[in-house]
C-alpha cells in the first residue's frame, strides 16, 4: 500500500507540466489540507518515509504548473494557481479591519482590494486585532500561503477575488 502511494504522489507530481521559473519548495504537508493528505493515504506513511517522499520531490520538482491538476486530480482549482494577471509574486499588505484568526472557509479582505479564502480545516484563534500586516507567498504546485504579521503559524488560501 505505501508502495502504491508513493507511486502515485509520484505521477502526479511528474504529471503536471513545467512552467518558468522554480520556487521555494514546500513538502506535501505544507501543500496539501489534513483531508486530501488523509486521502491519499499519506498519513500511513512513517515520519522517515514522507521526509523521504518529500525529498524526492524536492530533487526532482523545481517548477510550478500552469495548469490545473487533471478532473479527479488532487483538489487544486485553477482560479487558484495564478492571480488574475498570472503574477506570482509575494504579496505584503495588510487585512482590511478586524481579524481574530481563520478557519476552513474564513474569507480575508485585504487593504489592496484582494479577496483571499482558507481552504485548509486548520484553525487559529487570536485576539482581536486591527489591520495586522499579513505575507501571501506562492508556494510548489500553485499553492499560497498567508501569514499574519507576529505570528508564527501559515494557512494556504485560494484567491477569490
Amino acid at each position: 500500500m505505501r508502495l502504491l502511494v508513493l507511486v502515485a504522489a509520484a505521477c502526479f507530481a511528474l504529471s503536471l507540466s513545467r512552467g518558468a521559473g522554480a520556487q521555494e519548495f514546500s513538502s506535501l504537508e505544507e501543500r496539501m489540507s489534513d483531508a486530501e493528505f488523509r486521502a491519499a493515504g499519506l498519513d500511513r506513511l512513517t515520519p522517515e518515509e514522507l521526509e523521504q517522499l518529500n525529498q524526492w520531490l524536492r530533487t526532482r520538482i523545481g517548477y510550478i504548473p500552469t495548469t490545473a491538476a487533471p478532473a479527479g486530480g488532487m483538489g487544486f482549482k485553477s482560479d487558484s494557481l495564478l492571480g488574475d494577471d498570472g503574477d506570482r509574486s509575494e504579496i505584503v499588505s495588510r487585512i482590511d479591519g478586524e481579524f481574530d484568526g481563520w478557519s476552513e472557509g474564513t474569507v480575508i479582505k485585504l487593504e489592496n482590494g484582494q479577496w483571499w479564502e482558507v481552504s485548509e480545516s486548520r484553525e487559529f484563534d487570536v485576539a482581536v486585532m486591527q489591520s495586522p500586516g499579513v505575507t501571501i507567498k506562492p508556494k510548489l504546485l500553485g499553492s499560497w500561503l498567508l501569514q499574519v504579521e507576529g505570528y508564527n503559524r501559515s494557512v494556504r488560501v485560494n484567491r477569490i477575488r
